[in-house]
């Protein structure tokens, strides 16, 4: 779900683009297709995706602002639980804007 929700966010997935079968998918990442049709269907719950009986499942018409919004807020409560476990073990903040910068530099 959170590869699908990232292709939207980077526009690798355009709205009307059809997604790959259920069955091709739960294949190709080597998972089950219950796993696989659940993931679909959650994506369908949340407005990403729209089924289309006969046809599978297409890409809708979505707003990326909402969900760049969505994972920003994610985020935030993980940098969250992530400072106040460091302000407990009394790290600096410059100890924790170094690591930040060496591991986001790490990831280019």
């Amino acid at each position: 779900m959170n590869q699908i929700k990232d292709a939207l966010i980077k526009k690798t997935l355009l709205p009307g683009e059809a997604m790959p079968s259920i069955r091709n998918l739960a294949k190709d990442l080597q998972i089950s297709v219950i796993t696989t049709k659940r993931a679909y269907e959650e994506l369908e719950k949340e407005g990403l995706l729209k089924s289309v009986v006969g046809k599978g499942f297409y890409v809708c018409e979505q707003n990326t602002d909402f969900l760049k919004e969505k994972q920003v807020a994610m985020l935030e409560n993980r940098f969250a639980a992530i400072v106040r476990d460091s302000k407990k073990a009394g790290i600096p903040l410059e100890d924790i804007q170094d690591t930040i910068k060496i591991l986001y530099d790490a990831m280019e």
